[in-house]
């Protein structure tokens, strides 16, 4: 991805596909919910060509994939602060119809993920799945590395905490 801007069709297509995964898993892991994410993912790549409309360059692959990540996270605060969002109530997703899940173990974590707070959901997310550095995820959320750092350890204490007796032995 170079600086050059993209805008035949298949630079698009291909810029999608390589991110659409990503951008996807971020906003059903701060949104609880397989629609809202539905809406983020389609909001963040609308917003993607209007930018390159605009003349929106990349200096590398890293730059590329941090202003996907950055829009998609705006994108789910600024739905979770919409008066529609505010007013209306979710329906429950059922993942164990809706996913065709091998192993227990990934939807007892999955639930377990969707019951800590949305901050740390983000940040879990972006160091385990999206392999980011806590640098790098700093940059992201506009947060101090410290911060990332203590909700990283946050997080861990509460995912331990509800998976308790399943996964973690006590002592």
């Amino acid at each position: 991805m170079a600086t050059e801007v993209l805008t035949s069709e298949n630079d698009i297509e291909k810029v999608i596909s390589t991110y659409s995964d990503m951008i996807y898993r971020l906003a059903h892991a701060n949104m609880k919910s397989s629609s809202d994410a539905d809406d983020i993912y389609q909001e963040v790549f609308l917003r993607y060509i209007k930018a390159l409309k605009k003349g929106l360059t990349f200096e590398s692959e890293e730059h590329c994939k941090a202003w996907f990540i950055r829009v998609t996270v705006n994108c789910c605060k600024s739905m979770k602060t919409s008066a529609w969002f505010k007013k209306t109530a979710p329906l429950e997703d059922n993942f164990s119809e809706s996913y065709d899940r091998e192993i227990d173990e990934k939807v007892d974590f999955h639930d377990a993920l969707m019951k800590i707070p949305q901050k740390y959901r983000s940040v879990i997310h972006l160091f385990y799945y999206e392999q980011l550095s806590i640098d790098q995820i700093s940059n992201v959320l506009d947060v101090k590395p410290s911060t990332v750092r203590t909700q990283l350890v946050r997080a861990r204490t509460a995912l331990k905490e509800i998976l308790k007796g399943e996964y973690f032995y006590e002592e």
